[in-house]
């Protein structure tokens, strides 16, 4: 039986591949500080992990492959938000936001690329965003991280390649996920990131649903995609960042002043 493990799983897009990979008949490792609501359907189990924690990370990936004798997924799944303008964040917010986005992956990464390379075939899969593809304002710890994803996992996907292990990044526009309800936890507030679903709006369509996006994540891992952006709207973002990066930046700049209104303030003041 093939088996992943989905970090941040326990709920948004994490929990919509959980269901997706049970349903296909995957044993699944649900790694998250929080049980998921409702337990999916299948092989699931859930093992309490906080993806800062290296050793932690290691343990778990150590044991799952271990007691399953392989290891054919690691989704890099682990995020928090965190927004704001560049005025208004600490390095509390910084710190935070690489600690979890970015090292969470790198602590994945270096826990499942050895057991993998062993073993001769595996698929790590870091959830990156948009925000790591496009010119993002409003949250720079968070688009910084992201960047950071993309790149690390392109890197390894070119070296990964020689051992038979295959890695790709999951780069999702504007989701409907508790992400957007929860920006910036345990930290400073802003008036952006305490206004995340006012900036993005509630409009339909605006939000993508997660399970639609773990269907993608899954038909994107089988075609063998290095990047797998969705919906369309947002593959139609990147594709104007790459053809023409100026103008890119001046429709951030412009969502950014209508995020912010004239002022610098989030809509409804703050």
């Amino acid at each position: 039986m093939r088996t992943a493990i989905v970090t941040g799983g326990a709920s948004g897009i994490g929990l919509a591949l959980v269901r997706a990979l049970a349903g296909r008949g995957v044993s699944v490792t649900v790694a998250d500080l929080a049980e998921p609501a409702g337990p999916p359907a299948g092989k699931v189990e859930f093992a309490r992990v906080d993806v800062t924690d290296a050793e932690a990370v290691a343990a778990l990936v150590g044991r799952v492959s271990a007691e399953r004798g392989r290891l054919d997924f690691m989704f890099n799944n682990a995020g928090i938000a965190v927004g704001g303008t560049a005025l208004e964040m600490t390095r509390e917010h910084w710190d935070r936001a690489i600690d979890v986005n970015l090292r969470g992956v790198v602590h994945g990464v270096l826990a499942a690329y050895p057991v993998m390379a062993r073993q001769g075939f595996g698929h790590i899969v870091n959830t990156a965003s948009l925000a790591g593809l496009v010119p993002a304002p409003l949250m720079l710890p968070y688009t910084a991280g992201k960047h950071a994803v993309v790149g690390l996992s392109l890197a390894l996907r070119a070296e990964a390649a020689a051992h038979g292990v295959r890695v790709c990044v999951v780069c999702p526009g504007f989701v409907d996920t508790p992400l957007l309800d929860n920006a910036n936890p345990g930290l400073p507030a802003t008036r952006i990131g305490s206004a995340a679903r006012q900036v993005i709006g509630r409009a339909p369509g605006r939000l993508y649903p997660a399970d639609a996006l773990a269907a993608d994540v899954l038909r994107g891992i089988a075609r063998g995609r290095a990047v797998i952006v969705a919906p369309a709207s947002g593959r139609l973002a990147w594709r104007l960042a790459r053809l023409w990066p100026g103008g890119a930046v001046r429709v951030a700049r412009l969502a950014a002043g209508l995020a912010s209104g004239p002022d610098g303030r989030s809509p409804g003041g703050g």
